[in-house]
């Protein structure tokens, strides 16, 4: 796959101008929402921001009733995170999501957040069509570095597995994605060689900052628009987050103190990485409240005081009045560039 690292071709968003028009219409419109619909997971990174405190998942028929409800209410894309979203029924309660979201609801955007170590190639197999961005979360190419952030199990090989299932995007036809958190253990690292080997159209890059909420998302550096850097594969770099309750204070099961870094690090970090033309940096005043957050009770999450307070289920009271509770600043979800083409086939793809 051609990715933006050796020379993308610029695309034309064909949903830009809509959820423009939404927002001067004064209409939350939950256009992109990430739905942390499990919080078990089989690694333990010590800057997990949605730890496992409870083991709870909904029954599937209810999931799909809370989807097309979003759907119903302007969802045009869906992405699913945990926790570890393969781990339960070892990923097929996910194909299953991900097929009703793309068979049945039609949404343009289907994509994962995972860690990689519980896909198999049989879920490609099964569920790939379906799913448009898969989205593999690795902080270093260096396996001490990843023992020492959590982000393993036993003697797996994170990095190998991260190659792996980047060939099986390929030949599956999914755009590929990296997730990188960029924290005290690798913010003196050089990823140039292997981004570049992994060839990926985004590598988006943020750092963590005491108090300031950040959530999965997307923005483009400036001048350069999602539609010009998405090709056919990605790399996300997102900062450490504090959040009260979860990896930080009294009650937390993580303590992501240790993750932080400065901004002066992270301003080294870009400055190491910037041949890399695929890096997409994002401030804190971007990522802030520009994020849609479902948990696993479908309830949006609330991050402006730093911590998460949850709105009532939209299962129980419908999207609009759960989604007045979410803190979410859509102007700003636009103004970073949170609408892009988001679907493959969409996507000018070279396998």
């Amino acid at each position: 796959m051609k990715g933006a690292c050796r020379g993308a071709q610029p695309l034309v968003s064909a949903v830009d101008s809509r959820p423009e028009q939404r927002a001067e219409d004064n209409a939350t419109t939950p256009t992109s929402v990430n739905y942390h619909f499990t919080r078990k997971c089989n690694y333990k990174c010590g800057f997990c921001f949605h730890t496992a405190k409870t083991s709870f998942v909904l029954p599937l028929e209810e999931a799909k009733r809370g989807l097309k409800l979003l759907k119903e209410a302007g969802m045009e894309k869906i992405n699913f995170s945990g926790g570890e979203p393969f781990l339960h029924e070892r990923g097929d309660f996910l194909g299953k999501m991900v097929q009703y979201c793309k068979a049945d609801l039609q949404l343009p955007s289907v994509s994962i957040v995972s860690n990689g170590s519980m896909i198999k190639e049989k879920w490609f197999q099964k569920y790939g069509d379906f799913l448009d961005i898969l989205a593999i979360s690795c902080d270093s190419f260096d396996e001490e570095t990843n023992q020492t952030i959590g982000r393993t199990q036993g003697r797996k090989s994170h990095i190998e597995n991260l190659y792996k299932i980047r060939s099986w995007c390929q030949q599956y036809k999914v755009a590929f994605k990296i997730n990188s958190v960029i924290n005290s253990f690798n913010a003196l690292e050089d990823m140039t060689e292997q981004i570049n080997q992994l060839n990926p159209v985004r590598w988006k890059v943020t750092i963590d900052v005491q108090g300031v909420p950040c959530m999965f998302g997307y923005a483009s550096t400036a001048g350069t628009s999602d539609s010009e850097l998405l090709i056919s594969c990605f790399a996300q770099v997102f900062q450490c987050l504090l959040i009260d309750g979860e990896n930080a204070g009294e009650a937390a099961l993580r303590e992501a103190e240790r993750f932080v870094i400065s901004e002066q690090q992270f301003q080294e970090f870009l400055d190491r990485h910037s041949a890399v033309s695929c890096l997409v940096p994002e401030s804190n005043e971007k990522m802030r409240n520009s994020y849609l957050i479902l948990d696993e009770y479908m309830r949006f999450l609330d991050c402006r005081e730093g911590r998460k307070d949850p709105s009532r289920s939209i299962l129980d009271v419908g999207v609009k009045d759960a989604i007045s509770f979410s803190g979410f600043d859509e102007k700003m979800f636009l103004k970073r560039g949170g609408v892009y083409v988001w679907s493959k086939a969409d996507m000018k793809l070279e396998w």
